[in-house]
């Protein structure tokens, strides 16, 4: 009993009234007919009347019970989980909790000191944030005339840091991103090799010539060890491009050593995803293609600057004029786009090993997996929904869209990045982060636990746009 929802055990409540009722009146009935003695006719007649009277009467109270307290209750212990966790500040509706008597006025006044709380403490952040903001940029603007390219890695070789010039050099190859092996990019026996000369008492440093992994490119760079657990440095010897952008690009977690917990177990927080969108020519994944694909990085619960995924796509077919009005995207501006086959080449190494997240994500994955069987590849990253995490969070009665769920959460999404894939997949990742504390709060803090929310729902939460 403790695993259903508030409304379901109501729900059973009322089922174990009327079934109850319906007893004592079949019970009833029989005893007096067989004192009796008498036609049966007469205590069939009595004793259907007296079952739909009952089964009608329980149904209708029912109903106004769950419309009237069930529902309410439910809203508004959603509508605090996200002021105390989601850093969520507006009011609470009192119209829908006028029948819950004082608990009405007692959750607007929780609601009101929570909102203050909240504004108080979002002052307080802000400014903390702004200063490391102006120090972090100093930092970036300074590391940026170096005329070096940095690489940090941790012990298992994931990628922890790195600046514009490694980017620059190594980026037209595959994506350079967060968390993804070094050996995607570059050999592994020379770094393996160099990474034996180290000790922890001896040397540090270690010089060698490394390729990229499909050998067309070969740098001169110098290994240095950062200590037992803390990983190593590639510093490359090469010129400084000044075209290059994202001077600074780190998650100093990703470089803590030890064992890290199964996928079942890991909590949420510290998943890698790839939050993403699609723009297409129509809404049938067998018959219609993409035209656009946004999608955006979060490692750690945050976002990674920079890390974005942003391309049209050529559908190598005219896109309907109905479809041009609800994204914007014509013919003439996918002429020259790259194809689906090379877009979602690019996009599945964008994403690798990470979590996709997408609204109404079933829609989405059809047109990816399509184009993954056409090109004899695999796309078989886990999936969250935020229409199912949504249903888990404020319940399966509320309304799932992107609009509705981004007005709980505050989250303003700019009317021009409406139905851009970018646009509706940044607001889809700042939906995701915001979701996070409130999920965390009602004990789903874990990938096993958010999968299982996600089961219990998507039999009752239709897909929404």
């Amino acid at each position: 009993m403790t695993g259903l929802s508030l409304r379901a055990r109501i729900c059973l409540f009322f089922l174990a009234l009327v079934l109850g009722g319906l007893a004592f009146v079949i019970v009833g009935l029989w005893v007096g007919y067989s004192r009796a003695g008498g036609d049966p006719n007469g205590y069939m007649i009595a004793g259907l009347i007296s079952c739909f009277g009952i089964l009608g009467l329980v149904a209708g109270i029912g109903y106004l019970f769950d419309e009237h307290v069930a529902k309410p209750i439910t809203k508004v212990s959603a509508d605090l989980r996200t002021r105390a966790h989601a850093g969520v500040s507006g009011s609470i509706d009192h119209s829908t909790l006028r029948y819950l008597g004082d608990l009405g006025p007692a959750a607007a006044a929780v609601s009101e000191k929570l909102s203050a709380d909240t504004v108080d403490t979002a002052e307080q952040i802000a400014a903390e944030t702004a200063r490391l903001s102006a120090e972090r940029a100093q930092l970036t603007a300074a590391l940026s005339e170096i005329p070096v390219a940095v690489l940090m890695l941790s012990e298992d070789h994931r990628i922890v840091l790195y600046d514009g010039q490694v980017a620059a050099a190594l980026e037209p190859l595959k994506p350079l991103c967060l968390g993804h092996s070094i050996f995607e990019h570059l050999d592994r026996a020379s770094i393996e090799r160099a990474a034996d000369k180290l000790s922890p008492e001896g040397q540090r440093t270690a010089e060698l010539t490394i390729a990229t992994t499909d050998g067309a490119h070969v740098f001169e760079a110098n290994l240095r060890g950062l200590g037992t657990g803390a990983g190593y440095m590639l510093t490359f010897k090469t010129e400084p491009d000044a075209r290059a952008e994202r001077p600074l690009v780190f998650d100093f977690d990703l470089a803590n050593g030890g064992e890290r917990p199964e996928l079942a177990a890991t909590p949420l927080r510290n998943l890698t995803y790839v939050v993403f969108d699609t723009e297409t020519t129509g809404l049938l994944p067998e018959k219609d293609d993409v035209v656009q694909i946004g999608a955006v990085r979060l490692v750690n619960g945050r976002q990674v600057e920079g890390e974005v995924f942003d391309t049209l796509v050529d559908p190598g077919r005219p896109i309907p004029p109905t479809s041009t009005k609800v994204h914007g995207i014509s013919d003439d501006m996918v002429e020259g786009a790259p194809c689906m086959a090379e877009a979602g080449a690019r996009f599945r190494q964008f994403a690798k090993d990470a979590i996709l997240v997408a609204h109404n994500a079933p829609f989405d994955m059809a047109f990816m997996k399509r184009d993954a069987r056409q090109a004899s590849a695999t796309l078989d990253n886990p999936v969250f929904d935020t229409i199912l995490l949504s249903a888990a969070v404020f319940g399966a009665e509320a309304t799932h869209t992107l609009d509705a769920i981004a007005e709980r959460l505050e989250v303003e999404i700019p009317t021009e990045l409406r139905h851009t894939a970018l646009g509706d997949a940044e607001a889809t990742a700042l939906i995701f982060q915001k979701m996070l504390p409130v999920l965390e709060a009602r004990g789903i803090s874990t990938f096993a636990t958010a999968l299982e929310a996600m089961k219990a729902n998507s039999r009752i939460v239709k897909p929404v746009s």
